[in-house]
C-alpha cells in the first residue's frame, strides 16, 4: 500500500504530499509524532503494538525530543506534525513565539514528584540551592516554582534555576551533579532515580491540586487541512489509554514498560501504579482537563507575569472538535 506523509502546510513548499490528501483518497498517512522518552506515552506505545493505528491506516513515527525548546521550534517548522508534552508549552508557542497553535486533546496530569537530593529534608533546606529544569518558564518549572513560593522561596532571592533538559537528561543530571538540589521528575524516572538516593518532597498533585500536563497539540492550519487523520489518529490514541488503563491488561503494559525503557520489575511496577492512579496520572479517555488547564494559566500568570496578573479564558488555546469526533468511534477496550 502507498504511504504519503502529510507534510505541515508551513513546510509543503518543497513538493511534498498537499495537506489532506491522504485523507481524502485513502491511502495510507504517516504522522511524525513528537515526544519527551517518559512513560507518558504509553497509551501511544500501545495503540502501535496493538494494531490501533494501523487499524485506522496510520503509521506513527515517533521522534523523541531533548527538551521543550527543539520540540516547540520543530513543530513550529514542520519538522513533525503531532506533539505530545506538557500542553503549557503550546500555550508558551502561542504567547511568546506568536504561533497559531492549539492543544487538540489531554492526556495526564504529569505524575510529577518534586524529587531532592538525600540531603535535603524539607522545603526550608532549598533555599541556597538551584532548581533544575527543562526550560525556565513553561510547565513543569513554572510548576516547581509556585510550589517553592507557597512555601516561601522566591527564584533568585532564595534559589536559583539551572537548565538540564528532558525529564531524562534532567534525572541523570541531578544524580551525578550535587549542585543540582530539586527537580520535577515524573515516571519512570521518579522511581529509577530513587535507587541512586534522590527522594520526593511530595507529588506535585498533592502539593499544587489538579493540572492539565501531557496533552496533544499542532498547528492549527495543519489540523484544518488534516482533519479526518487528526480525528483517525486522536480515536486511536484513546483506544491505546483505554488499553493502558484497562487492569486485564496491566501484566502485558508492566512488560512493555520493563521493555521499552529497560526497567527493572520493580521500577516498571510503581511506573504502571502511578499511570494509572486516579487524578495524578492518565486521564481516562485521553480526555482533556478543563479545571488543570486552568490552573496552569493561572500558574503562568502568577509565575511569569503575564496577562496582567490575570489568566485568560481558555478556548483561545483549543480546538477539542477533533477529539469530539474521534471519541464516538473510538471502541472500548
Amino acid at each position: 500500500m502507498m504511504q504519503k506523509s502529510l507534510a505541515n502546510p508551513s513546510a509543503a513548499q518543497g513538493g511534498g504530499l498537499a495537506p489532506g490528501a491522504a485523507a481524502q483518497s485513502g491511502q495510507q498517512a504517516v504522522l511524525r509524532v513528537n515526544v519527551f522518552n517518559t512513560s507518558s506515552n504509553l497509551p501511544l506505545l500501545a495503540a502501535i503494538a496493538n494494531g490501533y493505528f494501523a487499524q485506522r491506516n496510520l503509521k506513527i513515527e515517533i521522534q523523541n525530543t531533548p527538551n521543550s525548546d527543539e520540540q516547540r521550534a520543530g513543530l513550529a517548522a514542520g519538522k513533525f506534525e503531532i506533539a505530545h508534552a506538557a500542553v503549557d508549552n503550546a500555550v508558551a508557542m502561542v504567547e511568546a513565539a506568536k504561533q497559531d497553535v492549539v492543544i487538540v486533546s489531554g492526556g495526564d496530569a504529569g505524575m510529577n514528584e518534586l524529587m531532592v537530593r538525600a540531603e535535603i529534608h524539607s522545603m526550608a533546606d532549598l533555599r541556597g540551592k538551584l532548581l533544575a529544569v527543562d526550560a525556565p518558564n513553561t510547565a513543569y518549572a513554572l510548576a516547581a516554582k509556585k510550589i517553592l513560593k507557597l512555601n516561601g522561596l522566591l527564584e533568585n532571592r532564595d534559589y536559583g534555576v539551572r537548565l538540564a533538559g528532558g525529564t531524562g537528561p534532567r534525572s541523570a543530571a541531578m544524580v551525578s551533579d550535587p549542585e543540582l538540589a530539586a527537580g520535577m521528575i515524573n515516571p519512570p524516572f521518579s522511581f529509577s532515580i530513587r535507587e541512586k538516593g534522590l527522594k520526593s518532597l511530595g507529588s506535585q498533585f498533592s502539593l499544587l491540586g489538579p493540572y492539565q500536563a501531557t496533552g496533544a497539540f499542532v498547528m492549527r492550519q495543519w489540523s484544518q487541512a488534516n482533519a479526518d487523520v487528526l480525528t483517525r489518529y486522536l480515536a486511536a490514541y484513546i483506544e491505546g489509554q483505554r488499553h493502558v488503563m484497562n487492569p486485564a491488561h496491566r501484566g502485558a503494559m508492566i512488560e512493555l514498560l520493563t521493555r521499552r525503557f529497560k526497567l527493572a520489575p520493580e521500577v516498571a511496577e510503581g511506573t504502571y501504579q502511578a499511570l494509572v492512579t486516579p487524578g495524578s496520572g492518565l486521564a481516562p479517555d485521553a480526555r482533556f482537563s478543563r479545571d488543570g488547564f486552568e490552573a496552569v494559566l493561572a500558574i503562568r500568570a502568577e509565575m511569569e507575569g503575564m496577562w496582567g496578573g490575570t489568566p485568560p479564558a481558555p478556548d483561545q488555546y483549543l480546538d477539542l472538535s477533533h477529539y469530539e469526533r474521534a471519541i464516538k468511534t473510538a471502541r472500548p477496550l
